[in-house]
């Protein structure tokens, strides 16, 4: 049985699929299993291989969606990638990390804002 969080979380990160499709992106993996954590969303885009996390919140109370990718977090999504990167023979591809936040309200259509190069990585993210 899933909770309402799980599915707002799910239909956000529908919402986002559907947005980036219209955008001209073109979606490769959608919640990806990989290296001990979970992708949301790997794309490409142009010649750029784009991983997404979608950020959902159903109100801006504590900072909302954007307050929800931390430090930690982004450490995570760059180990993940590079797993990716790794299993898929890709290590010169060029790609770039965004995140979709989307707060939902009851009143209307939720906001979603795509930042697109959320964060940047430095060589030292990549050594494990």
């Amino acid at each position: 049985m899933t909770t309402p969080s799980q599915q707002f979380g799910r239909s956000a990160e529908e919402l986002a699929e559907e947005w980036l499709r219209k955008k001209g992106y073109r979606i490769l993996e959608r919640n990806l299993r990989i290296g001990g954590g979970e992708l949301d969303l790997v794309a490409q885009h142009h010649e750029t291989l784009v991983f997404i996390e979608v950020k959902g919140r159903q109100t801006d109370q504590f900072g909302g969606a954007p307050y929800a990718i931390n430090a930690r977090k982004k450490r995570q999504i760059i180990k993940l990638a590079s797993c990716y990167l790794s299993q898929h023979g890709l290590s010169n591809q060029f790609c770039r990390f965004d995140v979709i936040l989307i707060t939902g309200t009851n009143q209307g259509a939720p906001k979603l804002t795509h930042l697109e190069q959320a964060f940047e990585v430095s060589s030292s993210d990549w050594q494990w």
